[in-house]
């Protein structure tokens, strides 16, 4: 009797949290229609009311662009205009001016110039707020509609009304579009064992270039990697970067909302060239692919990260067609990219092991005037003939027609390089 009155009380129990569910699907799906419905509601009121003739397709677009732009800086609405227009960086080769731009708190900001493009010889710097393009606000503008109006045809001239830290009033730049040709790897030496390698954005070529520099570069003690205002690009790249450094393990994974944008990228013991010291250069213009190289390298303890903290781009996206004949699209962030550690890059950044700020770097006094009190008479003597003119000095300059060359000097004039080559060689010493 007690097991029959047990199992009508588990029959109850059931049915009742069927029934309970069935009215929560009910209930849900009430609220989607009726959400539904005072969507077309405001669009037909707009449509008839608005003090311009807007056309329904035009209404739509508009509202397609607000939601985009309501859910994050890096989704968007790509009209058929925008989509047909909208070149492929990761080619290496693009017009426009050579500069990267994202949103941040609103703002629209400079994330970094590539090295040697117009932006970059006119002056534009990381963290720059960009205010106005040519007479045009970027207040409450998208941020693949200010990418737009910063394309146009080579030669052309633009000019870029910026707020930076520490100048008092904002500064017009002007600049001249030009077709981007990026040298995406660039390999030179400091001194006799140390390799330079400067990679300003992942695209295809990066790991090849790489590869082919560590190869090239015989007697190599230690490297420097230099990610400071690489903007990121191809994950396949940064991937394959890191895989040149680290022999086993996670370097990356992202993971969303659906289980299927799951994935991870490990480490092969097969493509790691060297062990050698590293030290990788980063700072706020550093983003996205060149996070997810230096925050891998630096869980894996793998290298020391010198410079400023970088700045924060790990979402996912991808591009996904919304008309039968595929010439609209929405970009949409789907997932975050996590580090080995399991900590995110998201808007938090990867912070360096050691603080290192750009500039020149401390330098001791001249050495060629620290003398002896008994080689003072001597030398005064010496100085004076220099003023009569009995004895001139012909300095030689040094000639650098080896552009694969970092000299001293050159050193001295990056703190942050001066920093990452003194760690260096003191790891090089403890390495033997």
């Amino acid at each position: 009797m007690n097991k029959f009155i047990l199992s009508i009380i588990v029959l109850v129990i059931s049915l009742n949290f069927l029934h309970a569910e069935e009215k929560v699907d009910k209930k849900e799906e009430q609220s989607r229609f009726e959400s539904l419905s005072k969507l077309t509601n405001v669009i037909g009121t707009v449509e008839k009311y608005y003090v311009d003739d807007l056309k329904l397709q035009e209404i739509v677009n508009k509202a397609l662009k607000g939601l985009m732009q309501e859910l994050d800086a890096h989704s968007t609405y790509m009209d058929k205009k925008y989509f047909k227009e909208m070149q492929i960086q990761t080619d290496g080769e693009f017009g426009g001016l050579g500069i990267t731009v994202g949103m941040r708190d609103g703002a629209l900001t400079v994330i970094s110039p590539i090295d040697g493009t117009p932006a970059y010889e006119a002056g534009v710097k990381s963290e720059d707020i960009i205010l106005k393009i040519d007479d045009k606000s970027t207040l409450n503008m998208s941020l693949d509609e200010a990418v737009s109006l910063m394309r146009g045809k080579p030669k052309t001239p633009i000019t870029l009304t910026v707020v930076r830290k520490a100048e008092r009033k904002p500064l017009e730049i002007k600049i001249v579009r030009d077709i981007i040709k990026i040298e995406s790897v660039k390999a030179k030496t400091i001194g006799k064992d140390i390799l330079y390698l400067r990679v300003t954005s992942f695209d295809k070529n990066v790991v090849d270039g790489l590869t082919k520099a560590i190869k090239d570069a015989k007697g190599t003690k230690g490297i420097i990697l230099d990610l400071r205002n690489n903007p990121g690009g191809l994950l396949t790249q940064a991937i394959g970067t890191t895989d040149l450094f680290v022999d086993k393990g996670i370097i990356v994974s992202q993971k969303g909302r659906d289980v299927s944008s799951e994935e991870t990228f490990n480490a092969n013991y097969s493509k790691t060239l060297t062990r050698v010291p590293l030290i990788v250069l980063v700072n706020g213009g550093s983003a996205s692919a060149s996070e997810i190289v230096s925050g891998a390298l630096q869980d894996h303890k793998r290298a020391i990260l010198v410079g400023q903290k970088t700045f924060g781009k790990g979402s996912v996206q991808v591009v996904l067609p919304i008309t039968a004949d595929k010439s609209e699209a929405i970009k949409l962030t789907i997932a975050k990219y996590y580090l080995p550690s399991g900590r995110t890059i998201q808007a938090t950044g990867i912070t360096p092991d050691v603080m290192a700020y750009p500039g020149e770097a401390v330098k001791a006094p001249d050495m060629d005037f620290m003398i002896k009190e008994a080689d003072l008479k001597k030398h005064l003597k010496s100085e004076l003939e220099k003023v009569d003119g009995k004895e001139k000095e012909v300095k030689k300059e040094v000639k650098k027609d080896d552009k694969k060359i970092i000299t001293d000097e050159d050193v001295f004039k990056d703190n942050q390089l001066k920093t990452g080559v003194d760690i260096l060689r003191s790891l090089i010493i403890t390495n033997k």
